[in-house]
Order: C-alpha cells, then structure tokens, then sequence
C-alpha cells in the first residue's frame, strides 16, 4: 500500500482529524484508554531567533534584525484535550520537528510557556489543566538510540527515602510528562500496539528521493491501523493532497536555504552596527565629560 510520510504538517493534521486515529495515537503513547479527544491544531508564525554566548546581546540583535528584516515561519502544532478511561483531563501538546535546528528549540520552549500560562475550556468551563507534551522527532538524539521515550516523573520523599504513590493536583498542574518519537531510529518490528502505530512513520521505503511517500509492507490486522494508513494512503494518492506535501516541503526547504546563510550574515552585519554605535556613544561621552 502506498502511504503519504505522516512527518509532514498537512498530513499529519488529516491523520489526526480521525477521532478514532487521535485515540490510538495519543492513548499508545501514553498507554492509557482515551474516552474522549479533541484536536486542536494551532496554526501561527513565529520570528526567527539566533543563539550566541551572550543572551542579553544576542536577544538585541534579535529584535534589530525581526524590525528590520521581518524574518518569520509558518507552521502548525496540535493541542489536544483528552479525557482518560478514569475520568482524568489533561492537554497534551503534540510538536513534529523534522530537523535538529536551535532556533525551534527555543521555539518549544517558549510555546511550552504560553500553554502554561493558559486556561482551557471543556464544556464551556475553563480549567488549569495537567500537560503531557509528545515530539515527534525528524532527526536523532546522538545519546538515545531507541525509537520511542517516555520521560516522567516520580515523587520522591526526601525524610523516608522512598517513592510517593499518591499524586497531587498541585504538583501535576505544575511539572509534566513528556514522549518522544525519534522517526529514523524505527525499525521494522511488528509486534506489540506501539510497533503498529511507530511503522507508519518509519522512515524508509520510500518510492522516490522526495520522502513523500512511501511503501507500506504491514498487514493492517487492527481497525484503528486500518482507518489510519487509509488516511496516509489518500493523502499519498490524491493529487490535490500530494500537492500540499510537495509546497509544504518546498517551503521548508526554501527557509531553511535562505535561513542558513542569512542568519550569519545577519549576525555580522548587525554585531558590526552595535559595536560602531558602542563606540560612538563613548565618544560622545567623553567629548560630554570634556566640555
């Protein structure tokens, strides 16, 4: 069967559209029975940013060069609403990231924030919700081989030595879990109900260099599998679906060109001015000091 590469935005935005596909790829993470979901998807532009060793002076030069360039990118995250088997809400944050780039590490961080600061409405009553936040990784942590992490939290007592079971609303409202799926470490295991859900985003097989779509070699022996790379499949097939894919990666490319070069550029040129600025202005206050 023939399947779009779910890594992009516009195809992972129709995949998760699928109420029955939002279950089972947010409750196999999480390896909890989803009740109920809502999807979200979050469509904005964000500014670039450029790291430096000096914060202070390199966030000046961020807002010299955004004035003056209006250097921005648009893209999608997903927020979701679930409600657990056990009656639990939570939001959990979903961010496909496909290449290892500094500017979008901030970039989470930062939409990290905003989602904390915010409440969230469920039947028309607003909420402090817990977050779970789930990374869907284009490229590969150098320190962690295997294709799926779950990093969580214990609470531990301090006095006695020993884990606490017993969770507090206080403290899940405040810290979260967090999973993520790095894509090309994913083998071609078929076995248990997170292979099935990992194999749609192996990235491998491919029918062409473009990595938009791909070959699907698993029998889809479950319904929710079957609804899914029934999803990928039109997406892959259907030319105006496919056309999205080919502009979505055509943009990212054509940023992420111009970007490279343009950042150090920017950097340089706009590093040259404050210096020129710092000096003037000691002149002016020595020449200040002398009359």
């Amino acid at each position: 069967m023939i399947i779009a590469n779910p890594i992009y935005d516009v195809v992972f935005k129709r995949m998760m559209e699928n109420e029955r596909v939002a279950k089972f790829f947010i409750g196999t993470l999480l390896g909890e029975n989803i009740e109920a979901v809502e999807i979200k998807p979050q469509e904005y532009t964000y500014e670039g940013e450029f790291e430096g060793n000096d914060p202070k002076k390199y966030e000046v030069i961020e807002e010299r060069i955004k004035k003056r360039y209006n250097i921005w990118v648009f893209r999608l995250d997903f927020i979701a609403t679930i409600r657990t088997e056990s009656g639990e809400l939570k939001k959990v944050l979903i961010e496909i990231q496909k290449a290892n780039n500094q500017i979008d590490l901030m970039r989470f961080r930062n939409y990290l924030a905003e989602q904390y600061k915010k409440k969230d409405k469920v039947n028309y009553d607003s909420f402090i919700l817990p977050i779970t936040t789930i990374y869907v990784l284009g490229f590969n942590l150098p320190e962690i081989e295997t294709p799926c992490i779950k990093v969580e939290r214990n609470y531990k007592d301090l006095i006695k030595k020993k884990i606490i079971h017993t969770k507090s609303d206080f403290i899940e409202k405040l810290t979260h879990d967090s999973f993520i799926v790095q894509v090309e470490r994913i083998t071609n295991s078929y076995q248990t109900k997170l292979d099935k859900l990992l194999s749609v985003f192996e990235q491998n097989y491919f029918v062409d260099d473009t990595k938009i779509i791909k070959e699907f070699n698993h029998d889809t022996d479950t319904e929710e599998l079957e609804i899914l790379t029934d999803i990928l499949h039109f997406s892959g097939t259907n030319p105006t679906e496919k056309k999205k894919i080919e502009i979505e990666q055509e943009a990212w490319r054509t940023v992420d060109a111009l970007t490279e070069d343009l950042r150090d550029k920017l950097i340089k040129k706009e590093t040259e001015i404050m210096e020129k600025d710092k000096l003037i202005e000691e002149l002016m206050k020595k020449l200040n000091n002398q009359k």
